[in-house]
C-alpha cells in the first residue's frame, strides 16, 4: 500500500497494514489495511484467524496508545464501499 500512497504507518503484521487515512473525514482517522486480496468482509473465512486475531490486536494497541476516550472501528460494504478492498476505519474525535 505504501509505494500507493505515502503513509504513515503505525501498525504493521504479515497481515495487515494500519496508517493515518490520507484525506481523514474525522481528527483521529486510521486506515486498517489486511495485506491478502480481499474485496469484502463477506470474503473472510476461517483461514483468516491470523488477519483477525492481528486486526483486534491492532486496534486494542492503537486505542491505548493514543488513550482514545471513545472511538469507532467501522467496515463499509456493498454499496457503502468505496473501493473493493476490505479496509477498516478506526475512528475519533480527538486530535492525534
Amino acid at each position: 500500500m505504501s509505494f500507493a500512497i505515502p503513509v504513515k504507518r503505525l501498525r504493521e503484521t504479515d497481515t495487515l497494514m494500519a496508517f493515518y487515512h490520507p484525506k481523514p473525514a474525522y481528527p483521529f482517522h486510521v486506515l486498517i489495511v489486511p495485506k491478502k486480496a480481499s474485496a469484502s468482509l463477506m470474503e473472510l473465512d476461517s483461514s483468516d484467524a491470523a488477519f483477525l486475531a492481528d486486526l483486534y490486536s491492532s486496534v486494542q494497541s492503537i486505542v491505548e496508545e493514543f488513550k482514545l476516550p471513545a472511538y469507532r472501528l467501522i467496515v463499509n460494504g456493498g454499496e457503502f464501499q468505496d473501493f473493493s478492498q476490505l479496509h477498516f476505519h478506526l475512528i475519533a474525535d480527538v486530535e492525534r
